[in-house]
C-alpha cells in the first residue's frame, strides 16, 4: 500500500530539498496572503522552476479571481491548482478551463455531511482533499492549523475520486490516520514547522520515511 505525501506549505529551498529527496509526490506553494506560508510568484517560481526530481508543484488558492490565477501562472510553471476555499462546483470546472491545469478541491470537514459534499464535485475536480473546518477564531485562515477531524467520518467510505487526508497530521498519527481511513495520499503541513511558514528538514524526512514504512508493512 503506497503512501504518497504532498508537503505543503514549502517556503525555503532547503525544505523543498528535503521533501523531493524523501520522495514527495507533491509539494504546496501557497498563494493565499494572509497566510504565513504565503509567497509571491517571484519567490514560488524560484522554489518550482529546475527543481530535481518528479515531485508536482500544487499552487494552493483560497477563491482566487482570475487575475490572480493569470499572475501566478505566468511566472510559476505548476502541474495542479488546489481551490481551498468556497468554490463551487462551477468554478471549479472554470478554473480548469482558464489554467489548463488539473484541479484539487479541498472539502473542509467537521461532520458527515462535510464529506457528503464531495459527491458535487465528482464531475469537475481532479482530486479531493479533506482537512479539518478552519477554527472559529478571527482571521482563521482555511488550512495548516494542525487540526484534525474526526477520521472515523472518512472509514468505509467509497470517494469517487483520487483524494487526500490532510489535517494535523505528522509522523506519529500518519498510520492511524491512514489505517482509520483507507488513506492513499496525504498533505502535511504545520506540524512539520518549528516555526509558521519554516519547515524543520528533519521532520519532513521522518514523515516520509514513515510513509514508506507504512507501505512496506502492507505488503
Amino acid at each position: 500500500m503506497r503512501v504518497d505525501v504532498k508537503i505543503c506549505g514549502v517556503t525555503r529551498m532547503v525544505d523543498r530539498d528535503a521533501a523531493i529527496e524523501g520522495g514527495a509526490r507533491w509539494l504546496g506553494f501557497v498563494f493565499y496572503p494572509p497566510s504565513p506560508r504565503a509567497l509571491s510568484p517571484e519567490a514560488a517560481a524560484a522554489l518550482v522552476q529546475g527543481r530535481p526530481g518528479t515531485a508536482e508543484a500544487v499552487g494552493v488558492f483560497v477563491d482566487p479571481d482570475d487575475a490572480w490565477l493569470d499572475a501566478v501562472l505566468a511566472r510559476v510553471p505548476l502541474d495542479v491548482i488546489q481551490l481551498h476555499g468556497q468554490e463551487t462546483p462551477e468554478r471549479v470546472a472554470a478554473v480548469k478551463v482558464l489554467t489548463g491545469r488539473r484541479v484539487m478541491k479541498a472539502l473542509s470537514v467537521a461532520d458527515d455531511g462535510d464529506v457528503a459534499r464531495h459527491a458535487a464535485y465528482r464531475e469537475t475536480a481532479d482530486l479531493l482533499l479533506f482537512d479539518a473546518k478552519p477554527p472559529k477564531v478571527p482571521g482563521a485562515i482555511p488550512g495548516g492549523n494542525g487540526l484534525a477531524f474526526d477520521w472515523r467520518l472518512l472509514a468505509g467510505r467509497t470517494i469517487d475520486l483520487p483524494w487526500l487526508l490532510a489535517g494535523g497530521l505528522d509522523e506519529a498519527n500518519l498510520q492511524d490516520a491512514v489505517e482509520l481511513t483507507g488513506a492513499r495520499a496525504v498533505d502535511v503541513s504545520s506540524r512539520l514547522e518549528t516555526a509558521p511558514g519554516i519547515k524543520d528538514p528533519e521532520r519532513v524526512a521522518r514523515l516520509l520515511q514513515r510513509a514508506r514504512d507504512i507501505a512496506s508493512l502492507s505488503v
